[in-house]
């Protein structure tokens, strides 16, 4: 409990995590707003508030939870402060452990919590189409959960790479580049199991067209939480492994 502690003091006593939750929430209005208005105006396809904010987290939204996990844990090994850290936490797993317990509820409300705000702010706007409450409450949780086991992808990735950049590139590749690529190369069928993708159809109803490709997806909600589950564990592995046998 008290490295869960002190990492909880860090987390928030840094600017840098204000910064990100801030961008992400204005990120979040914007793209709700105007996606609205263009719907409204006719401009754009009408979709229904919940798959408006499903948009907003996968094209800009999410960008803001990786810098935010990226710079939890790469940020100490930047100032030299790891070293610190590690002596008043020498069971290297346990430090991994408490940030993990500090990065997955707050990203979890921050997932709900920006679910909530976009559709108050696209609901109005958007002529017609509606969200139901089941709708709603699927995409907050899914978003929600989506948003804390991305975090604990970034936080293993952050660990295992030591590099600020290197995170961040890493991670828009394997959200972005990879699956674009596999689906230019005629590999759709695979694009439903990168985390990214995994995340969106967390979102969505069973059955509902995914908003960003729009087919729909091969399983249920609940089994986009399970593969964006696998792929934060196969990142805290390899941030364990870089973790205990490298020095700091």
């Amino acid at each position: 409990m008290n490295a869960i502690s002190s990492e909880w003091t860090k987390f928030w006593s840094v600017r840098s995590t204000w910064w990100c939750l801030s961008i992400g929430v204005v990120l979040m209005l914007a793209y709700s707003g105007a996606l609205g208005l263009a719907s409204n105006a006719g401009v754009e396809r009408s979709m229904a508030p919940h798959a408006v904010v499903t948009g907003a987290a996968f094209y800009l939204t999410q960008f803001a939870v990786v810098a935010l996990a990226a710079l939890f844990i790469t940020s100490e090994y930047a100032s030299g402060s790891i070293r610190s850290t590690l002596q008043w936490v020498p069971v290297r797993n346990r430090l991994l452990a408490a940030k993990s317990a500090v990065l997955l509820p707050v990203l979890f409300g921050y997932g709900v919590l920006n679910t909530l705000l976009g559709v108050a702010v696209s609901a109005p706007l958007i002529p017609e189409r509606d969200s139901s409450v089941g709708d709603v409450l699927t995409t907050a949780a899914g978003m929600g959960g989506y948003f804390g086991l991305l975090g604990l992808l970034c936080l293993g990735l952050g660990t295992a790479l030591r590099s600020t950049a290197g995170t961040l590139v890493t991670v828009f590749v394997l959200l972005v580049m990879v699956p674009m690529f596999a689906g230019s190369l005629g590999g759709e069928a695979i694009l439903n199991y990168f985390p990214g993708f995994a995340g969106v159809n967390a979102m969505l109803s069973a059955g509902e067209p995914n908003p960003i490709f729009g087919g729909i997806a091969p399983y249920a909600p609940w089994v986009g939480i399970v593969l964006c589950t696998a792929w934060a564990a196969a990142g805290l592995a390899a941030g364990s492994t870089v973790l205990r046998r490298r020095d700091a």
